[in-house]
């Protein structure tokens, strides 16, 4: 069953180009126009991956709102905002509300279709078992590598897929330094520095979340990003 990529973009005519080249790929492809059509078709299905533009209509940040109701339903549906809105504060806000990627609408056909097709990867990665081990526990951390599910002391906390490999990749050598091209390689994603750093700020911030003290993650300055449980040594 090909998978469903819905595109919400107020655009007819750059909305019909991609659905056009997607459907080429083998995905079945749905079209919205505004955040309130796409909503109401939500409600009765979610798609596999959402495509969204910004500015939608008269809403100047509709799809910022539409990404978080997305986000409060689905917390690991793949979400990719495309967009003519390139500066560095809308990027890391996108990535701050939970986007997978976020791409500008220069980005060339072939490019944007690999981006896609490498998150779609990650998914499956996910829901394929766990070859190796089925619990991945790093102190009060426990990511349950079949369930997908990450709990701190006890309790739920919902990550993104780039979120989720991104923390893995962490949780997995205790104490070793990651660096931002491992993490994105962990994550099968092509990113820049700073949008490494605004996935970091997000993850912790969902910890600190349940837990005030959290500071397991921690920078190491000018080489990355270390995992860091309460036994071990800082």
């Amino acid at each position: 069953m090909p998978k469903h990529i819905a595109i919400i973009e107020d655009e007819i005519a750059i909305a019909e180009n991609y659905r056009d080249a997607l459907t080429r790929q083998g995905y079945d492809v749905s079209h919205y126009t505004s955040r309130p059509q796409a909503m109401q078709a939500f409600a009765a299905r979610l798609p596999d991956l959402a495509i969204i533009d910004v500015g939608l209509g008269d809403e100047a940040e509709g799809g910022f709102d539409l990404c978080r109701d997305l986000r409060t339903r689905a917390s690991q549906l793949p979400i990719i905002f495309l967009t003519a809105r390139d500066s560095e504060l809308d990027r890391v806000l996108g990535l701050r509300l939970g986007a997978d990627d976020y791409l500008t609408k220069d980005i060339s056909q072939p490019h944007m279709l690999a981006r896609i097709t490498a998150l779609f990867r990650r998914v499956d990665a996910l829901a394929a078992p766990a070859q190796n081990r089925e619990q991945l526990v790093a102190g009060p951390l426990l990511i349950d590598c079949q369930t997908l599910q990450v709990t701190w002391q006890g309790h739920a906390i919902e990550l993104t897929i780039t979120e989720y490999w991104i923390l893995q990749a962490l949780a997995a050598r205790p104490g070793h330094v990651k660096n931002r091209q491992q993490l994105m390689d962990a994550a099968n994603v092509v990113l820049d520095d700073n949008t490494i750093t605004s996935h970091i700020k997000r993850i912790r911030k969902k910890f600190k979340a349940i837990d005030e003290s959290f500071d397991a993650i921690q920078t190491a300055y000018g080489l990355g990003y270390r995992w860091l449980t309460p036994k071990d040594p800082a």
